[in-house]
Order: C-alpha cells, then sequence, then structure tokens
C-alpha cells in the first residue's frame, strides 16, 4: 500500500514538472498541451502546428529524469485552412533556408499532409536534414523520404540514359514542384 502511495506520489511529481515545461517554454506554451504521468510514462495530448514540434517535445520528454516512456498523442493542425500547394511551397522553403540541402536536386510535393521528398542527394546526413527541414513546415503530418544517393564512380550526368531520364524527369514537372 505504502508503495502504490509512493509510485502516485513520484507520478504526481513528474506530471507537475513535465506541465511545468509545457506551459513554461517558448515553444510549447501557445499550445493547449496536457500531460498525464502513470508509471513513469509519460502521455501527452493536444494539438501543435509542426511535425517537428512533436519531434522535438519527444526529445525534451525523454531526457527528463524519472520518464520511462513517452506516449505523444499529438495532432499536426494549422490555425486556417492550408491546402497541399501551400504546404508544399512552405516545405521548399524551409528546404531552401537550410544550406545542407541543395536544391538543384532536391524537391518536395505534398499529398494530403504527406510530404514526399524526391531527387538525388550526396550523403545520409543530407538526406536527414532534407527530412528534418521539410518537418518544420506548416500542415506537414508526415514526410517520405523517395530520395535517392548520386551514384558512386562510373557515373556520367552527360550521358545518353541521363539526359534521357532528366528530359523525362523535366516533363514531369507541375507548379513549381519538382518531380525526379
Amino acid at each position: 500500500m505504502v508503495s502504490d502511495q509512493n509510485n502516485k506520489n513520484r507520478d504526481k511529481a513528474l506530471q507537475d514538472r513535465v506541465q511545468q515545461m509545457l506551459d513554461s517554454d517558448k515553444d510549447f506554451s501557445s499550445y493547449a498541451i496536457k500531460a498525464r504521468v502513470i508509471d513513469g510514462e509519460v502521455q501527452v495530448s493536444g494539438i501543435v502546428d509542426a511535425l517537428a514540434e512533436e519531434s522535438r517535445l519527444r526529445e525534451k520528454l525523454t531526457k527528463m529524469p524519472g520518464v520511462k516512456r513517452v506516449e505523444l498523442g499529438l495532432a499536426v493542425s494549422t490555425d486556417g485552412a492550408i491546402d497541399d500547394n501551400a504546404v508544399t511551397a512552405e516545405v521548399l522553403e524551409e528546404l531552401q533556408a537550410n544550406p545542407r540541402v541543395d536544391l538543384r536536386h532536391v524537391g518536395a510535393k505534398s499529398v494530403d499532409g504527406t510530404v514526399f521528398l524526391m531527387g538525388r542527394v550526396n550523403d545520409p546526413e543530407e538526406e536527414r536534414e532534407a527530412v528534418a527541414s521539410a518537418s518544420k513546415a506548416r500542415g506537414v503530418t508526415r514526410v517520405v523520404s523517395q530520395l535517392k544517393s548520386k551514384p558512386g564512380d562510373g557515373y556520367d550526368e552527360n550521358s545518353l540514359e541521363a539526359i534521357f531520364h532528366h528530359q523525362v524527369n523535366n516533363d514531369g514537372e507541375d507548379g513549381g514542384t519538382r518531380i525526379f
């Protein structure tokens, strides 16, 4: 019985610390995010504007002492209506703002909040940067990377095959979204 009460007290103290962090953190205080703790598991519910905020919150919570597990019940939603073209435009802005992402080779398209990254990257780090940047845009609920690593030795951008594929891909462009 005493052990159960100690666990409840620990959970209550952790819940208070988590809620305090949510209410005072500049990134999360504008959202009405609520926390609950049961047996060291932090359960959070609410709405955020971007997928990146969900990832940032998970990271902060897992670093808090006493947290055994984190369960996020967050919805990604914007204050107003945002269509696929607007999401794609915001994703492209975020990609452009990241100096580690080369927009000459990376494109994006949004379908119902899911962003598909397409094209070629120089290395896995550039792909991680592109995914992280895309997840910062409002309205993005999921990021799917279809990025390919640039072929190594023997790849010739001026080969007949490369020119053909480049032309076919250019023919598929629509509304500023680069399709590769």
